[in-house]
């Protein structure tokens, strides 16, 4: 990923735009010298965005699982043991 500065995004936007979205590029914003934002194309966020549901998924059935081999507990015990 190529590093930018906020100023320089700032002065740049179109041309940093235009890397981003016809060459495919992943930019790293900088601000006081620490990465604070990446600017990536749209696809690139679509695919992160799946990346995270299949992870909720995987979490998901991993709990489903986790209830299946040691049990569930109802609210009002929940609410018990934690004094409610």
């Amino acid at each position: 990923m190529s590093p930018v500065t906020a100023k320089h995004l700032k002065e740049h936007s179109s041309d940093i735009l235009g890397r981003v979205q016809y060459g495919k590029e992943r930019i790293v914003v900088t601000k006081n010298g620490k990465q604070v934002a990446a600017v990536v194309s749209v696809e690139d966020a679509r695919l992160l965005e799946q990346l995270e549901d299949l992870l909720d998924v995987h979490d998901a059935v991993a709990a489903l699982d986790e209830a299946e081999r040691d049990g569930t507990i109802s609210l009002a015990e929940l609410r018990a043991r934690l004094g409610r």
